[in-house]
C-alpha cells in the first residue's frame, strides 16, 4: 500500500512540476483574456455568459478560466483553478479595460463626445434601411451560394462565420448572419482596428497637423539609432524595432495586451534590430505606439479622445463603433475596435472611394494609394496598416484587393477594380476557413 501511495505521490508531484512549468506562467494571460473578452462581449454587445464562453472564449487554454459577471458593478472577474484572478471593468464610452490591483476605479475619467448622423438618407450615408436594388450584371444564384457556403450547417462548428456582407456600387447585394447575430450585433474587429488607427494619421496628414514621412516625435529615441525611424516606417511595420508577436505563448504582444498599464510604451522601449525600411515585422506594439504618438499631438486628453470619433468614426456614421482604452487612457489601436458588420463595411467604402465620404474628402487620394502600396520586404502582402493581395496570397482574387484583417478571421476586403466591399466576421482563420473561395466566389458572380 505504501508503494502505491509513493507512486501516486510521485505522479502528483510530476503533474505539479509539469503544470508549474507549462501552464502556471500563462495563468495571468488566460484569466486576463477571459475577463476582458467576457466584459467586452457582455457589456458592449449584451451577449450572455454562455454565448461568450462557447464562442468568443472557446480557445485552447482560455476554456480553463472561470468567469463571474457583476451586473451592478459592471465588471468581470476570471481565474484559473482559483489562481491569478483578473478583473475587467466596463465604462460607458470607453468599453472594457483589464485592470490591475493598483488601478483606482473611483478616479474620474473622460469619455469621447459622440455625434450621430441625423440625415434622412439610407445606408451607407445615413442610418435608414437601404433600398432594394437589382443589378442585371450580378448572378444572384452564384452570389448567394458563395455567401451561404461561408456558414456552418446544422451542428457543424468548423467555418464559424458570424456575418457576411457584400456591397456593390454602394448597395448591399448580400447580407447573412449566423444564429444569434444580426445587423445590430457589435463584433470585435481585433487587428482590423489597426487600419482605423492608420486612417487617423491620414486625416491628420491632410489637415496639416503632422507629416508621417518625418522622424517619429519620440524624445526617448533622440540620441540613438532609433531617431531615424519615421512615422511611415511604423505604419509600414518596417521600423526595425525588436518585437515578438506569437499568440500561442507568452510574448511581447500578449504581455502588452493582458498585463501592460500603458500599451503605448511596450514597443517604444524596444531596441532596434535592423535599419528602418530593411526588415518587415508585424507588431501590435507598433500600432499602440502610434496611438500614443497621436495622444501627444493634442493639447488635452479629451481632444485626443474626441478626434477619433469626430474626424472619422462618427463622421462616416460608424455610430455603433467603440474603440476601447487601456488603463492609461490610450486607445488600444492595435486590437480593440467593436462595430456592427454594416459599420465595418462603411470603413471599407471610405477606402473604396479614396477618402471621399458623400462628397467630403476626409483624407487625400494619395493616402489611399500609400496604404495600398506594398511595404519593402513584405513580399507584396502589406502596405501601411492594410494587408494586400499584390503578392497573390489569394490566388483567384484580384491583386488590387486591399483589406483589413483581424484575429479569428475578421476581414474588410476592398476591390477598387470591382466597386466592391466584402465583410466577413467570424471565429476561424485560414486554413480552417477558405477566404479564397468566399472572395473569388463573390467576385465571379459579377458579370463584367
Amino acid at each position: 500500500m505504501k508503494k502505491i501511495f509513493k507512486i501516486l505521490g510521485l505522479v502528483v508531484l510530476l503533474f505539479l512540476i509539469y503544470f508549474g512549468y507549462t501552464t502556471y506562467p500563462k495563468l495571468d494571460l488566460i484569466s486576463g483574456f477571459s475577463a476582458k473578452s467576457m466584459a467586452s462581449g457582455h457589456f458592449i454587445d449584451h451577449r450572455s455568459q454562455d454565448i461568450i464562453e462557447t464562442g468568443d472564449n472557446d480557445i485552447k487554454m482560455i476554456t480553463l478560466a472561470k468567469n463571474k459577471i457583476n451586473e451592478n458593478g459592471k465588471f468581470v472577474t476570471s481565474s484559473v483553478y482559483g489562481l491569478k484572478e483578473r478583473k475587467a471593468i466596463y465604462r460607458e464610452g470607453l468599453g472594457a479595460t483589464l485592470i490591475n490591483d493598483a488601478f483606482d476605479i473611483s478616479k474620474p475619467y473622460e469619455v469621447p463626445k459622440r455625434t450621430k448622423i441625423s440625415n434622412n438618407l439610407p445606408f451607407p450615408y445615413g442610418n435608414n434601411e437601404p433600398k432594394d436594388t437589382f443589378f442585371a450584371n450580378i448572378d444572384y444564384t452564384k452570389l448567394n451560394a458563395a455567401v451561404a457556403n461561408a456558414f456552418d450547417v446544422k451542428d457543424q462548428k468548423s467555418k464559424r462565420t458570424r456575418a457576411v456582407l457584400v456591397i456593390y456600387k454602394d448597395k448591399i447585394i448580400a447580407e447573412k448572419y449566423d444564429t444569434g447575430f444580426n445587423k445590430n450585433s457589435k463584433i470585435l474587429g481585433w487587428s482590423m482596428t489597426k487600419s482605423i488607427t492608420a486612417t487617423i494619421y491620414g486625416i491628420m496628414q491632410k489637415q496639416g497637423k503632422l507629416d508621417v514621412f518625418k522622424p517619429a516625435p519620440i524624445t526617448e529615441w533622440a540620441n540613438d539609432e532609433r531617431s531615424k525611424i519615421t512615422i511611415a516606417n511604423l505604419l509600414n511595420m518596417n521600423s526595425g524595432l525588436e518585437w515578438e508577436e506569437d499568440y500561442t505563448k507568452i510574448c511581447d504582444a500578449t504581455q502588452m495586451l493582458f498585463q501592460a498599464e500603458d500599451m503605448s510604451q511596450s514597443q517604444l522601449k524596444k531596441p532596434a534590430q535592423f535599419k528602418p525600411n530593411s526588415h518587415w515585422n508585424y507588431s501590435s506594439g507598433t500600432t499602440n505606439l502610434l496611438s500614443g504618438i497621436l495622444l501627444k499631438q493634442f493639447k488635452t486628453h479629451q481632444e485626443y479622445l474626441d478626434f477619433w470619433y469626430s474626424a472619422l468614426i462618427d463622421k462616416i456614421g460608424m455610430n455603433s463603433m467603440i474603440v476601447e482604452t487601456d488603463m492609461a487612457g490610450n486607445y488600444v489601436g492595435s486590437s480593440y475596435g467593436w462595430a456592427t458588420t454594416r459599420d465595418w463595411a462603411k470603413f471599407g467604402l471610405l477606402y473604396l472611394h479614396k477618402g471621399n465620404w458623400n462628397g467630403e474628402q476626409l483624407f487625400d487620394t494619395n493616402w489611399a494609394k500609400y496604404v495600398a502600396t506594398p511595404t519593402n520586404t513584405s513580399n507584396g502582402k502589406y502596405g501601411a496598416h492594410f494587408w494586400l493581395n499584390a503578392g497573390g496570397k489569394f490566388a483567384d482574387v484580384p491583386k488590387d484587393m486591399l483589406y483589413c484583417s483581424g484575429y479569428q478571421g475578421q476581414m474588410v476586403a476592398i476591390f477598387p477594380s470591382h466597386d466592391l466591399v466584402i465583410v466577413r466576421m467570424g471565429l476561424t482563420e485560414a486554413p480552417d476557413f477558405d477566404f479564397n473561395r468566399l472572395l473569388s466566389g463573390i467576385v465571379k458572380s459579377l458579370k463584367r
